[in-house]
């Protein structure tokens, strides 16, 4: 990748972004002067994790996170993932509570439909693995994988309706695996995920793609990490997701765009994945 004081350089401009982004609350925002929430603080959190920096004021994080009323399956997740961060547990009455009363712990999974601001389809089973495992929440895995392997293509990929794309894959591989699924054995998926790696360094969402926005860079490297496998273009891909920096440290979904935490989060995921395995 780039030389030891470039990397230094990067990885001490996207902390300084972060710490930057903590209200007075102990919470973060990606965007300066606006309340926190729960989405950003995990991400927050995460990030300086992946980094090895410490988290400043933990403490108030901690209250910020335990006064913090979820109300939804991503609420949920992303206040019981940065609690875990901090090193302290969930609640796990209230984890439990909510999490024994959705229909897809007993194997119930309904209509796969897939909106524009939803990731994948299988966003949400993968959440709710991760969670019903945070709160001893035994899941109905035989259903689960079933399922899961129902919405298998013939191309390798996976997604609703006969249509793969890369963010249904990583989602359902990831949960495959949360299952305790041998992903290696996946037949053609390996495959599925190469046809949308790019020589140009990235992956795009699905196989006649021709831009690399970074979530998919994220998923296609989370992908292939999952199946045991490595990138085949390191040095172009962290090229590109570097050009993907702000002068505020952070990273957005492309070359043009505002930094967010979560796109900050992809981008150091990869480079991270790239310096191991380069």
């Amino acid at each position: 990748m780039a030389d030891r004081q470039s990397t230094d350089l990067w990885v001490r401009r996207v902390i300084d972004y972060v710490v930057n982004r903590q209200n007075e609350d102990g919470g973060y925002t990606f965007c300066q002067g606006t309340e926190s929430n729960a989405q950003d603080t995990y991400y927050g959190l995460a990030i300086l994790d992946l980094l090895g920096a410490p988290f400043p004021n933990v403490e108030r994080t901690v209250e910020w996170l335990d006064s913090f009323v979820p109300d939804s399956l991503y609420s949920h997740y992303y206040v019981a993932k940065a609690l875990k961060l901090c090193g302290k547990e969930p609640n796990k009455k209230l984890l439990r509570k909510f999490i024994l009363s959705l229909p897809v712990i007993n194997g119930e999974f309904g209509t796969v439909n897939v909106y524009a601001e939803v990731a994948s389809e299988f966003l949400s089973i993968f959440m709710v693995i991760e969670l019903a495992d945070m709160a001893d929440v035994e899941i109905n895995r035989k259903k689960t994988v079933d399922w899961l392997l129902s919405l298998k293509n013939n191309d390798g990929g996976f997604g609703a309706h006969g249509h793969s794309n890369l963010n249904s894959t990583y989602h359902a591989v990831a949960s495959l695996s949360n299952l305790s699924y041998p992903v290696k054995s996946l037949g053609g998926t390996l495959e599925y995920v190469r046809t949308c790696e790019k020589p140009y360094g990235g992956f795009t969402v699905v196989p006649i793609g021709t831009i690399p926005f970074m979530e998919h860079i994220y998923y296609g490297a989370s992908t292939l990490n999952l199946l045991g496998e490595s990138l085949r273009y390191p040095k172009q891909t962290a090229e590109l997701v570097l050009k993907c920096q702000n002068a505020n440290g952070g990273f957005a979904r492309s070359d043009i765009g505002i930094s967010t935490f979560e796109d900050t989060f992809y981008a150091v995921s990869v480079l991270q994945t790239i310096s191991k395995q380069w």
